[in-house]
């Protein structure tokens, strides 16, 4: 019996050595992420296409001022592009965002997000005191009787996150964060079913409370 299969057997070695071999070398020709590329983009926009600079909403190096928009300064490449492909995809829906994501290639998407990875984050600050506590307990314990998970078993004690997993939270706008997480509880925001599982179960006021203490993280 091994006679009359050991050539099969040969063959489909040899077959599977060639597919890996042609996926290695696939993968050698993607070209690396330009940062130098990002940084134009993310700074000028490319107007030809109806990419608007990203500057004027998300700040120098990624660092907003406008409390509506996210800080993206020093957010995981891996989460940042995921997020561009899901506006152009549909998969995460808003008007401006969606717009801007659909003049992007794969490639300028990792450029920006390779970018704004090497950025740094100005640190943010908890606004209300009086609930800081509360949420300092939602984050790093959860809400037991209603089956929350803390929310530093994925984004870490320090809120800053893991690369190609989870996004770094540290710092982040209480508005932003407030929003987000409603819009996961309500259905608008799709492309994290364990982020909306999660947000279903929490009140308003819990919602405000861990992004008022993901505000002061550093």
């Amino acid at each position: 019996m091994n006679r009359v299969f050991s050539p099969f057997v040969k063959s489909l070695f040899v077959a599977m050595l060639a597919v890996s071999s042609i996926a290695y070398a696939e993968e050698k020709k993607a070209p690396a992420a330009d940062a130098a590329k990002g940084e134009q983009l993310y700074n000028s926009g490319d107007a030809a296409r109806g990419v608007i600079a990203c500057v004027g909403c998300h700040g120098a190096a990624g660092n907003s001022t406008i409390t509506q928009n996210p800080k993206l300064g020093a957010q995981h490449a891996e989460y940042v592009a995921k997020q561009l492909a899901d506006f152009k995809s549909g998969q995460r829906n808003n008007p401006i965002m969606s717009g801007i994501a659909k003049g992007m290639s794969d490639e300028d998407m990792k450029n920006v997000a390779a970018y704004l990875d090497k950025q740094e984050s100005k640190p943010g600050a908890a606004k209300n005191k009086e609930t800081v506590e509360a949420g300092k307990k939602i984050y790093r314990a959860g809400i037991a009787e209603k089956s929350v998970p803390a929310c530093a078993g994925c984004h870490g004690a320090s809120g800053a996150g893991i690369p190609a997993q989870f996004a770094r939270l540290a710092g982040q706008h209480q508005d932003y964060t407030t929003a987000q997480l409603t819009a996961f509880r309500q259905g608008a925001r799709k492309n994290s079913v364990q982020m909306t599982t999660i947000a279903k179960r929490m009140s308003d006021d819990e919602i405000q409370a861990v992004s008022d203490y993901i505000a002061g993280l550093k």
